[in-house]
């Protein structure tokens, strides 16, 4: 999975499962510009680590869910290293509640950032990305998309309407030999699950088939696949890295 010579951004890429994929583009390759909006020093710091082992790296601050914020993340990734080639919309937020109980506010908010932001991207690099004459782009959508999940009335709707979108865009950029797609991770070791008590692991472990749940470097590997040549029959998808929970 060779991306030298690619560049990438990578929205909210300077902590979680953001950070796993900007470390494995930089691995294979790939200058990254690591987009965040709060997290500066997650993001310097994990600037200077790509570096450490020869990788090219930018730290942008960037609300996604502003447009004019999403412009100026673009020009400076064009600024620093003269193209685009992948984009990685992972940027997302959480704020749940039951519906009966959630705000306009909260509501509005994970929309802005977890869509409009993915659409903001994707507006703001279409006509680099459809000029490259490589390029891809990969959509972290969620199986709370796909399933829905009580008290993320927000976050499902947020996530199932990013899937709707990469199905539209793949067909809008499938003519220029650009691919589009969306990863839905399961349950992914995160500060969340950290918090669970061991009764509460084995409950949700116990719903996923491959009972464990997954590390972020295995949201990070498909991402990257689908970023590389080896990706490059595959347009328009939904791929669930869940330990078979959407089986």
């Amino acid at each position: 999975m060779d991306l030298s010579n690619k560049v990438a951004i990578v929205t909210g890429g300077a902590s979680g499962i953001g950070r796993a994929i900007s470390l494995s583009l930089a691995k294979h390759g790939a200058n990254v510009v690591v987009n965040y909006n709060r997290s500066a020093d997650k993001a310097n710091a994990l600037v200077t680590e790509i570096e450490s082992f020869g990788g090219k790296a930018v730290a942008v601050q960037a609300d996604v869910s502003q447009y004019q914020d999403a412009e100026k993340l673009m020009q400076t990734a064009l600024d620093t290293f003269g193209t685009l080639n992948i984009l990685v919309n992972n940027a997302g937020i959480t704020d749940d509640a039951l519906i009966l109980r959630m705000s306009e506010q909260q509501f509005d908010n994970v929309i802005n950032t977890n869509l409009k932001g993915v659409w903001n991207m994707t507006k703001v690099a279409a006509k680099t990305l459809l000029k490259s004459g490589y390029g891809r782009v990969i959509n972290i959508s969620s199986v709370s998309g796909v399933l829905g999940n009580a008290g993320q009335s927000n976050y499902s709707a947020a996530k199932a309407g990013v899937i709707g979108m990469t199905k539209a865009v793949a067909k809008e950029f499938a003519a220029r030999g650009v691919t589009v797609n969306a990863v839905a991770p399961g349950f992914i070791e995160s500060d969340m699950t950290d918090k669970l008590n061991d009764e509460q692991k084995q409950a949700w472990q116990a719903m996923i088939p491959l009972k464990r749940f997954g590390k972020k470097e295995e949201i990070a590997e498909v991402v990257t696949f689908l970023a590389s040549e080896l990706g490059a029959y595959i347009t328009g998808h939904t791929l669930e890295v869940d330990g078979g929970l959407v089986m």
